[in-house]
């Protein structure tokens, strides 16, 4: 296939030239996965085939003869429903300028019944969706009369959807997809990829697909925003550089302030206005907004009525916004593939340098930032190997296949091995999650609840069928906590966004707090629904947002530990940086890759052990419950631990004087098993895992299960499961999923292995590198025999003031 003349007119009225890689995708035979970084005309290129066989059927030919299917011909899959409405303006022009007369319509949790229903019958020839979308519409009888005529699949921001459990079902989608129209392409798209082989992979069905990659266009502008004054020691908002972000934004024609969580990023937006003396036009983006603030801030930025719009990951991806020229990253960006992402966002044209300025939020994240920016430099991204699919996806997607109709077992597990990510599946393992969906495992099969498939003539189906509008309406793979809607009191009140549902039962009525950038108070609370009054003069109680702590990746850790443990690098830093390492180095030690440091010096009245791990702040604070454990029981005393990406602080009535025994990781692994057991973490990664599987159903005909009830059901199964079948498939998969996720154990025993030799520094008093840690927030007690000492030593110390020896 090559770019026909109506094509290239096209091209040439629009003052453009095809690049190379969009050629490329058109000569492709095969599926292709696209590397180009952001401007660089990606997803124009991945529709160019479409438009071209669309463009030859509306002229009425094809090479092969072939005549225009009835159903979808080119079907976009995206991680965003912002992004399938941005596509579908961008593509709204072309389609009308070549006179293709078809239709191009978005399918998400957006669109309307009518469209919906419509649909089924009447698709589109060309449908944006995303991968629940997807999931959903496979689920329907009419799925092969949609999708049997599929010539091409577009899969945008394939990176991401990879790192996440959509990226495992919607791979199961493709498999399926494949199945009904075995002649369709697919094509991914990616702009930050550190292995394109594996991503390649991750997305292939039976045959090869082809890298392409894209010349990656001019070096990023990027480097530390300079400020009057030096950041913090601790903390994570970033205020004291609002003067130099304000000065760039008004320097700029329109800028993006990421934020890496929501919370801070209200905080941040909120500092922002209280500083903005020349009412710059401001917005503020990120997922707890509600839709119609999030779809007024996009239209605003679209039109140029924006200076700059304070955001998280919600603008990470795609949106082609050309008036942004700067991006600003306030606070370390934790992983090297985001920033790359984000910096994308500036300059989004491919012969143009994007201009990116990081600000760090505190000493600590400096050296991040200046590693970060070394990573940048040498196109070093990071990024972790998948794993194999997740069984409890699986356990939803063959749910969903029996509400589309009977299917025969040995046929869906030929065809659940085409996919990428669970090609080395074991006919075991698919067998025992078609045994969960049918009975819901051996402790279960006998409520009726959990019996929802049958087997008749050799084909398994729905027990009831009136089941599946239960099941498609818990369709999905994002497990979130609980949030209710906020919204202005009074009848037709507006929305605002959505708060935790923990948070809104903290309020009492008059409380206020922070969201979308106004102050509100809470007046009253009604089913799902805080209904609030604006109070700008209030001092607010912030929302606390969950799922959006990020954690520094492996590589990028070990640049910051590089970086630490050589001295002779240190005028990569600031100079208040470098002469804070220097005086670790005079007074202790300073970490360093093959060097894991630890120290114990007295503050307060208490014994503290400091390590530096620069393990992530998953895998250290799962250390730091596992040492206290070990330190009870030697009984050291342990009070408390507070983690951070790089370090762990445990404080205690006696000290640490050799760390090792309680570093062997013999003793670490089989003190996990003790406490991930009968451990919140393990209640809380279940409840995710089944509300997954479809074991918990969260959405209910007329009703909506609160977070507390749900939480409340699962505990009740995983305690029952954890005693009459304790090898059931749900345990099995939360055990694998508590070590790899929230618990992080794989680092510790990265850090421990990486690390030969150790050196422990008995100080007397607090060391430079420690010093910040104290200053953290986020500690974690412990209720322990040391807790009892303490209060028996305050006790007699009160006892001898008072003259009470004698009593003692």
């Amino acid at each position: 296939m090559s770019l026909p003349p109506k094509l290239m007119g096209w091209f040439t009225r629009q003052g453009w030239q095809p690049h190379p890689h969009q050629l490329a995708l058109l000569e492709a035979e095969g599926d292709s996965l696209l590397v180009a970084p952001t401007g660089g005309g990606k997803t124009l290129a991945g529709f160019l085939p479409s438009l071209v066989e669309l463009s030859a059927l509306q002229d009425g030919y094809l090479d092969n003869g072939e005549s225009r299917a009835r159903g979808v011909h080119t079907l976009y899959v995206s991680p965003l429903k912002a992004l399938t409405a941005d596509i579908g303006r961008n593509l709204a022009r072309p389609v009308a300028e070549l006179g293709l007369g078809i239709r191009v319509e978005d399918r998400t949790g957006d669109t309307n019944q009518a469209r919906r229903r419509r649909q089924r019958v009447d698709p589109p020839e060309i449908l944006l969706t995303t991968p629940e979308s997807l999931a959903l519409m496979l689920s329907y009888p009419e799925a092969p009369a949609i999708f049997g005529g599929l010539r091409r699949v577009v899969l945008d921001e394939l990176h991401a959807l990879a790192e996440s459990k959509r990226g495992d079902q919607l791979m199961l989608g493709l498999a399926r997809l494949r199945q009904m129209a075995p002649e369709l392409r697919v094509t991914g798209l990616s702009a930050t990829v550190e292995d394109p082989v594996a991503l390649a992979n991750f997305m292939a069905g039976a045959a090869p697909v082809r890298i392409v990659e894209a010349d990656p266009g001019p070096e990023p502008d990027i480097a530390m925003l300079a400020t009057a004054r030096p950041p913090p020691w601790s903390g994570g908002g970033g205020h004291y550089a609002v003067p130099e972000v304000l000065e760039a934004i008004r320097g700029a024609n329109t800028t993006i302030v990421f934020i890496n969580t929501r919370a801070q990023a209200e905080l941040f937006f909120q500092a922002l206005w209280a500083a903005n003396d020349d009412n710059l036009p401001i917005g503020l983006h990120h997922g707890s907004l509600a839709h119609e603030q999030r779809v007024k801030v996009e239209a605003a930025m679209a039109a140029g009525e924006l200076r700059a719009v304070v955001a998280t990951g919600s603008l990470d991806l795609g949106i082609d916004w050309g008036a942004v020229d700067l991006v600003i990253q306030v606070g370390a960006p934790k992983n090297v593939k985001r920033l790359v992402q984000r910096i994308g966002r500036a300059n989004h044209r491919y012969n143009a340098p994007s201009k990116a300025r990081i600000v760090a939020a505190n000493r600590f994240e400096q050296i991040e930032c200046v590693a970060a920016l070394e990573a940048v430099a040498a196109r070093d991204l990071d990024g972790d190997p998948r794993g194999a699919g997740p069984l409890d996806v699986l356990c939803q997607h063959i749910l969903l296949i029996a509400c589309a109709g009977p299917f025969d077992a040995d046929r869906l597990y030929a065809e659940v091995v085409t996919a990428g990510p669970y090609r080395a599946l074991s006919r075991a393992d698919f067998d025992a999650c078609l045994d969960f969906a049918a009975t819901g495992g051996y402790a279960l099969r006998a409520y009726d609840r959990w019996q929802r498939l049958m087997q008749r003539d050799g084909f398994w189906r729905l027990r009831d069928p009136r089941a599946s509008q239960l099941l498609r309406m818990n369709v999905g793979t994002i497990v979130e906590a609980e949030m209710m809607k906020v919204r202005l009191r009074g009848r037709g009140g507006a929305p605002l966004g959505e708060v935790e549902e923990s948070f809104a039962a903290s309020l009492e009525p008059g409380d206020s707090f922070l969201i979308g950038g106004r102050t509100v108070r809470m007046d009253a609370l009604r089913e799902m629904v805080v209904e609030v009054t604006p109070q700008p003069t209030a001092n607010p109680k912030i929302a606390v947002f969950s799922g959006v702590k990020l954690a520094t990746s492996t590589q990028l850790s070990h640049r910051v530990l590089a970086l630490v443990g050589h001295p002779e690098r240190h005028d990569l830093l600031p100079a208040q940086t470098r002469d804070w390492l220097a005086l670790q180095a005079e007074v202790s030690l300073l970490p360093q890759p093959d060097l894991l440091l630890s120290e114990t010096f007295p503050h307060g009245g208490l014994s503290h052990f400091a390590l530096y791990g620069f393990a992530g702040r998953n895998a250290l604070q799962t250390l730091g419950l596992l040492l206290t454990r070990a330190m009870e029981e030697q009984g050291l005393g342990p009070l408390g631990f507070l983690s951070t990406d790089y370090a762990l602080l445990v404080w205690s009535i006696d000290p640490v004087l050799d760390p090792d025994p309680l570093l062997d990781i013999e003793r670490l692994r089989a003190g996990l098993g003790d406490w991930l057991a009968s451990n919140a973490v393990m209640k809380r990664t279940f409840r995710n895992v089944a509300t997954v599987a479809g074991l918990i159903q969260r959405n209910m005909p007329g009703l909506r299960k609160s977070g507390r009830q749900a939480t409340f059901s699962s505990d009740i199964l995983y305690d029952t499961l954890r005693k009459y079948d304790p090898e059931h498939l749900m345990l099995r998969i939360t055990a694998e999923e508590a070590g790899r996720g929230l618990v992080d154990f794989g680092r510790i025993e990265e850090m421990l292995a990486r690390s030969p030799h150790r050196a422990h520094q008995v100080l007397d008093r607090v060391s430079p590198l420690a010093a910040p840690l104290l200053l953290e927030v986020g500690r974690v007690p412990i209720r322990g025999e040391g807790r009892e000492r303490l209060a028996r030593i305050e006790a007699e110390e009160l006892m001898r003031e008072a003259g009470l020896e004698a009593l003692l």
